[in-house]
Parts: C-alpha cells; sequence; structure tokens
C-alpha cells in the first residue's frame, strides 16, 4: 500500500452559483492526486504513454460529506489499495483545514495497450516501481 498527500487551493472557477465546490470537480481532484501518487514514486503518465501504455478510469465512487468553498486548503490522501493483473484500485480522502472529512471517493483503473485498448498486465516498470516504495522503509535510527 502506498500513500500520498497532494495540497491545493480552491479555485473560484470551481465553485458553483451556491458558493460550493461544484461535484463534477472532485473527479478532476482525484486524477491530479493519482499522478502525483505516481509522480511521488518516479512514474509520469507520460511515461506510461510513451512506453505504449494507458490507464482509463473504469469505475468511481464519491462520498460527498461536507461542502466546501473558494480559497480553501485542501489535503488529499491518495492510498494505492492494489494492482491485480489489468486493474489498479485507489481510494482518495478530502479534508479541509480543520482536517474534518469532506469527501471519499475510490477509482479503479485498467491497463490496456495504447495502440489496441485491449486490457494487459501491467508495465514492469510500474509494477517495479510499486513494489520497492511499498516495501516499509526501515532507518538506523
Amino acid at each position: 500500500m502506498i500513500e500520498h498527500e497532494y495540497k491545493f487551493r480552491v479555485k473560484y472557477a470551481d465553485t458553483d452559483q451556491m458558493g460550493t465546490v461544484h461535484h463534477s470537480n472532485f473527479p478532476k481532484y482525484c486524477e491530479t492526486a493519482r499522478w502525483e501518487l505516481f509522480r511521488s514514486i518516479g512514474i509520469s503518465y507520460q511515461s506510461v504513454e510513451e512506453a505504449g501504455f494507458l490507464i482509463p478510469v473504469i469505475s468511481m465512487k464519491f462520498k460527498f460529506l461536507k461542502t466546501t468553498s473558494y480559497d480553501t486548503l485542501l489535503t488529499v490522501k491518495t492510498t494505492l489499495k492494489a494492482v491485480k493483473v489489468a486493474r489498479i484500485w485507489l481510494t482518495y480522502q478530502f479534508c479541509n483545514e480543520q482536517n474534518e472529512l469532506i469527501n471519499e471517493a475510490e477509482t479503479v483503473l485498467a491497463f490496456v495497450k495504447k495502440d489496441t485498448w485491449k486490457p494487459c498486465i501491467a508495465p514492469t516498470f510500474v509494477l517495479n516501481a510499486i513494489e520497492e516504495y511499498s516495501k516499509p522503509q526501515f532507518s538506523n535510527n
């Protein structure tokens, strides 16, 4: 299991007439948080595409718990739960500045060949990076 935290401020353009973040922005926030997690373990989406793969979302689920508004600092805790053959599962927890949970989400993505869109086993370099960063990190202190 790999975890990563991503922080950002809500943009005015992401709010609606009610003054809250419109629900349609949360998939975009998950996308950014997910790729920041991957970037933190040395994988860029560009490297995945250049290797001939794509990772489309095949399922997403959200649970909206509290509203949030413009200029709020949000923290997204992204957890890579599992990779099995051609699929990858991630969860997201969105917290506001008071550390209140405002949203929970889950996504499932599939590895596909870029030229055929046929499901395939995750690329070796992705699996290696996930395995490396999933190992417990010990210190000599």
